[in-house]
């Protein structure tokens, strides 16, 4: 694999001045033009240690608008770090739409790492490789140009290089202990990348290996190859933008068809046979009298209080999503819920529409910026599941997008769950007359006339639509580790009781 980047390529320093003036003002231009574009430009530097991951890194820098550049390089993570999930960092660092972001061996790092000192078998790499391959996949369905940099030395290549920089009298801090003792295990770390290289070069973030024995010939190898690369991917989306009328129209049959075989979009139409059965089949008639629901959510919060001081010590986070129709008692659930909870360990996020920032990233971004760190509890009052309701019922996504959301979601998820974080998903059910009699009831009390508005009543219109797609939302993301609780909630007490129970119960089945 390794070969063609091992016949010590040179470019001369002639050759190099010649095409550098134009190169750079091509790549200065490069940079104003995706200002106004519609997605980001991850790229990425892995590879041996010496072989040009930060001096390419720098020459970018220097060559370009560093304002315009997110740069980031990783180390072993902070403790902030290894309280969130293993991705969190990287979420937090994309750049947005228009930008450019070189990440230095980033999400790759670890897991070459851990297989070369054998801290992991190939099974567990694989296994890791492959929520890299979700990731980057994620990123590029949302149209982000993802480009990844092998530099590679051969082993005599890299020991000059090393003994070299360590002899600089201004870089020579750049080698530590842990370079030489990466180099004493080179073979291993070859074979790794190797096959690292092999299952994640994907036609939408593929591999470039590049010869880093001579740094011009490095520098216009890379500097071309994101030239290139960009612009193509520029000149694409133009075109996809100017997509002709014809072809929209056949896109739109196909999803139509894919629709009347697939229902309202994924899984087989509701109104096929009675699915309408899972929320249908609640029985919206249980109530709690006054006396009951006091004793019971005095003692059910004692019982949280205790469950989540454990779960603290134990360094366990949970996050809970609520969502559910409007006027369904989600805040109100909400706050019973937190009273029981040390307010110091709660974020409540309230989602609204995305702000501009938030628009300029992946729909996923505002979500992963808000978890938190161990021992904590996030709760999202409504969440990333707009995508595949709100967004869907509204058609401001295309079928394709939300389609595509179920299963973004469930790796998202996933990724919380691997990490030992508890999901707990909430949808608060309530039919179609109780919802009008809380909105009117809403409307005659003047401290709660704010909470009802024009949207309300037009989601109201639509009532058999967003049914439609709760009901394929639950059914493709109501999984093992992020179950959906479906809550009978035209009763607010017995709603509220039932919501608590379950997170003490969750929480109490994975305690010592």
């Amino acid at each position: 694999m390794f070969t063609a980047a091992e016949t010590g390529h040179k470019v001369s320093k002639q050759v190099f001045d010649a095409a550098a003036d134009q190169l750079r003002l091509e790549m200065v231009e490069l940079q104003q033009a995706l200002r106004t574009a519609d997605f980001p430009v991850i790229i990425l530097f892995a590879g041996v240690d010496g072989a040009g991951k930060s001096e390419s890194a720098n020459l970018l820098n220097e060559w370009m608008d560093p304002r315009w550049l997110v740069t980031r390089a990783y180390d072993r993570p902070s403790d902030e770090e290894q309280e969130r999930p293993v991705f969190w960092r990287y979420w937090r660092d994309l750049p947005p739409k228009g930008r450019i972001g070189l990440f230095q061996s980033a999400w790759y790092s670890d897991a070459l790492l851990d297989r070369v000192y054998r801290r992991i078998g190939w099974t567990k790499l694989d296994a890791r490789l492959q929520r890299i391959i979700q990731f980057e996949r994620t990123l590029a369905d949302d149209g982000a140009l993802i480009l990844k940099f092998w530099m590679h030395l051969d082993k005599k290549s890299q020991k000059r290089r090393l003994k070299s920089l360590e002899k600089h009298p201004d870089l020579h801090w750049r080698i530590t202990d842990r370079d030489w003792k990466n180099y004493k295990r080179y073979d291993r770390f070859i074979e790794t990348a190797e096959r690292l290289i092999m299952r994640t070069s994907t036609a939408s973030a593929p591999w470039k290996i590049v010869d880093g024995s001579d740094h011009r010939h490095r520098s216009l190898t890379v500097l071309t190859t994101i030239r290139d690369v960009v612009r193509e991917h520029l000149r694409r989306r133009q075109a996809e933008g100017q997509i002709s009328d014809d072809l929209r129209a056949e896109n739109a049959a196909e999803d139509t068809a894919i629709a009347s075989v697939f229902g309202n979009g994924i899984g087989p139409d509701p109104e096929a046979y009675e699915t309408a059965g899972i929320l249908g089949s609640l029985d919206l008639t249980k109530q709690i009298g006054r006396k009951t629901y006091a004793t019971q959510l005095r003692k059910l919060r004692a019982r949280l209080n205790e469950a989540a001081r454990k779960a603290r010590a134990d360094g366990t986070s949970s996050v809970l999503v609520f969502e559910g129709w409007d006027a369904a008692g989600k805040g109100g659930a909400i706050r019973r819920l937190t009273a029981a909870l040390d307010a110091r360990y709660v974020s409540v996020i309230p989602i609204a529409a995305p702000t501009d920032e938030e628009q300029a990233q992946h729909y996923l971004w505002r979500f992963w910026r808000h978890i938190s760190r161990a021992g904590r509890f996030t709760i999202y009052d409504r969440s990333w599941y707009g995508r595949v309701l709100v967004e869907r019922v509204e058609n401001l996504i295309t079928p394709r997008e939300w389609r595509r959301a179920y299963r973004e979601i469930n790796e998202f998820e996933s990724e919380l769950a691997a990490h030992g974080t508890h999901v707990m998903k909430f949808w608060l059910h309530i039919d179609k007359d109780e919802q009008e009699q809380r909105f009117l009831a809403r409307k005659a009390i003047p401290y709660k006339a704010w909470k009802l508005t024009d949207e309300d009543w037009r989601n109201r219109d639509k009532w058999d639509e967003y049914e439609a797609a709760v009901n394929d939302m639950i059914e493709r993301t109501s999984t093992s580790t992020a179950p959906w609780t479906l809550v009978e909630a035209n009763d607010k007490r017995h709603a509220r009781l039932k919501i608590i129970r379950t997170v003490c119960e969750r929480l109490e089945s994975d305690l010592p």
